[in-house]
């Protein structure tokens, strides 16, 4: 099916598109490179606190978990928004089996 044709029968509602969640929050973590982005900003903040600063390495900790919190939160109704928006990311969800589409009951 293609993008064109995902967009209309959804808003038409004569598809039902699932998004797995597990899949959704590692196919999301992974495109916006969250490991990547985490790791430096966790070890910044265990320097900062080494150095003294109890609170401020504290706070970007927490900070730091809180967006990867986020984000994995998030992932299901950012791949299907996306998915309807983009239509690289609808293939892409779809190669990766993490959009599902599906007639509805």
């Amino acid at each position: 099916m293609t993008h064109a044709e995902f967009v209309a029968a959804y808003h038409d509602g004569r598809l039902r598109a699932r998004v797995e969640r597990d899949a959704a929050r590692r196919f999301v973590s992974a495109r916006v490179l969250l490991p990547v982005v985490l790791l430096p900003v966790l070890g910044l903040s265990v320097a900062i606190a080494l150095l003294g600063h109890y609170i401020a390495g504290g706070a970007l900790f927490v900070v730091a978990l809180a967006a990867r919190y986020l984000v994995r939160a998030t992932a299901e109704g950012f791949v299907l928004q996306r998915a309807l928006h983009d239509e690289r990311f609808y293939r892409d969800a779809l190669e990766a089996r993490v959009l599902r589409l599906e007639e509805p009951r």
